[in-house]
């Protein structure tokens, strides 16, 4: 599709899940750890630690990031979560007023793309599990929204680990096809600042009032 790409591995990189002070080569408090300021001052410094340096060096040549994943209890995977924590720094990708459509990240689009064990009846309005993207929220909203993704509609591999190896190639074929028109693939809607006030109270009800 004439797109350049590069794919991470973090299974296969053995990447480092856990926060710690050991992410930062020069601390700014050694006492006491905060590690949203730990991230901002050691961006600011070029003494992140080199594999989270590696990372985010991916993250800011990417236009699209593609996380792709199995579903672990309503959540990412261990390795996954601890590469968001690590990965995507306050202070570059958020921080202050930075978030949602004035976020870090503005202006590049990501995409989840998983599968589940779950089967499509069991995901929707007034179903066992509810609608799937409010049970991947924190990762849709809460993650990828928060810093400034335009967050694209989700791509879903149902019951996987119950199929057969022929539904499994179909589900694989759907996925070719949606990464085919993936340029004119639906975004997910999260607030706008522009409505909000500087303490974050809707516009509308300050008018109101």
């Amino acid at each position: 599709m004439g797109c350049e790409v590069r794919v991470v591995d973090l299974y296969g990189i053995g990447f480092q899940p856990v926060a710690s002070g050991a992410d930062f080569a020069d601390r700014a408090n050694a006492e006491y750890l905060t590690y949203a300021l730990e991230q901002r001052n050691a961006f600011a410094g070029a003494s992140l630690s080199p594999d989270i340096a590696e990372q985010v060096a991916h993250v800011q040549w990417a236009d699209l990031v593609v996380l792709s994943f199995p579903v672990f209890w309503f959540s990412v995977p261990a390795i996954l979560k601890g590469w968001i924590d690590r990965v995507l720094l306050s202070g570059p990708f958020y921080g202050g007023l930075r978030f949602y459509d004035r976020g870090g990240l503005k202006g590049k689009a990501a995409w989840a793309t998983f599968t589940i064990g779950g089967q499509p009846h069991m995901f929707g309005p007034g179903t066992v599990h509810g609608d799937l993207n409010a049970m991947m929220s924190h990762l849709l909203r809460g993650t990828l929204g928060y810093v400034g993704f335009k967050v694209l509609k989700p791509f879903v591999g149902f019951h996987i680990p119950y199929i057969s190896a022929e539904a499994r190639a179909e589900v694989m074929q759907r996925f070719r096809h949606d990464v085919r028109h993936v340029s004119s693939r639906p975004a997910l809607a999260f607030p706008s600042l522009d409505d909000f006030d500087a303490a974050l109270q809707p516009l509308a009800s300050v008018a109101a009032a």
